[in-house]
């Protein structure tokens, strides 16, 4: 059993249906990415296995590790290993990021009533910004107050490595970088997929393809209206870069006016839309 296992899961936000049957399995030792449009739902999805109660799960199961997923609270799926780096982190005005980090990182290693002792904690952070090549005054500022888009990708690419995830869900950590950011964020990336030495899978949701080019994912399912309506190779990601999503929209409709039972499309669109 993949690690990460996500069966037809169906999500709203109030009335507004969001997932309609999403199918995927994760294991670690693998990088994924989520390419699609806006408003396809893939952003939802990450909130939703973070457990983000905004989302409300209707129907569909999702095990972590065989474990129920959708039952633990979301510091417990933070315990066990699950990371989300988020598209507009939020800033904590007042808390430096030395005391936010060294407080996540104790609860990640299982400390109870005490924090990680500070002298530790200093070595373990000061050899991951030397590794990450991150400027050093970061963990004497408050929580992304402040910070450039940059900055903020870097400051949670930083809280990744300390966190050292089984499961690390990067949504849309591109957004608003330039080449040379989205160069050195996707390499720190893979340093610790190295490092973790298949200890650490990886999905990766973006719009476009120029992180996928740095990372070079395994799997690259294309999300639509709800569904992942293709999957393939990092070749995927390359016709995308070429296309666009016209054609997937406009073959997906085909199919999906031709199948009138909500079943059957799901079942026509696994079956019609899988890249070999």
């Amino acid at each position: 059993m993949a690690d990460l296992d996500i069966r037809d899961l169906h999500v709203q936000v109030e009335e507004k249906v969001i997932l309609k049957g999403v199918n995927l399995q994760l294991s670690a030792g693998e990088i994924h990415a989520i390419m699609g449009p806006n408003g396809s739902g893939k952003s939802t999805l990450a909130n939703v296995l973070m457990g983000n109660p905004f989302y409300q799960v209707t129907s569909g199961e999702v095990f972590y590790k065989g474990e129920d997923l959708l039952a633990m609270a979301p510091d417990e799926r933070a315990r066990k290993g699950l990371f989300i780096a988020f598209q507009y982190p939020v800033s904590i005005t007042g808390v430096t990021m030395a005391s936010f980090l060294r407080a996540a990182v104790s609860a990640r290693r299982g400390y109870k009533q005490e924090l990680m002792p500070v002298s530790e904690f200093q070595k373990l952070l000061r050899s991951k910004i030397e590794a990450l090549k991150i400027d050093p005054e970061v963990p004497g500022r408050y929580v992304n107050d402040g910070f450039s888009g940059g900055e903020k990708k870097r400051a949670e690419i930083l809280q990744m490595a300390l966190l050292e995830p089984q499961i690390a869900f990067m949504d849309e950590t591109d957004s608003g970088l330039d080449i040379d950011s989205v160069k050195v964020v996707a390499d720190s990336i893979l340093r610790m997929y190295d490092e973790a030495r298949g200890g650490m899978g990886v999905l990766v949701i973006t719009h476009y393809s120029r992180i996928l080019q740095f990372l070079r994912p395994h799997h690259v399912h294309i999300m639509y209206d709800g569904r992942i309506v293709v999957s393939g190779g990092p070749e995927l990601a390359e016709e995308l870069e070429q296309h666009g999503y016209e054609g997937i929209r406009q073959q997906f409709e085909v199919v999906a006016s031709e199948v009138q039972e909500e079943g059957a499309v799901r079942r026509a669109g696994k079956v019609f839309w899988v890249v070999h």
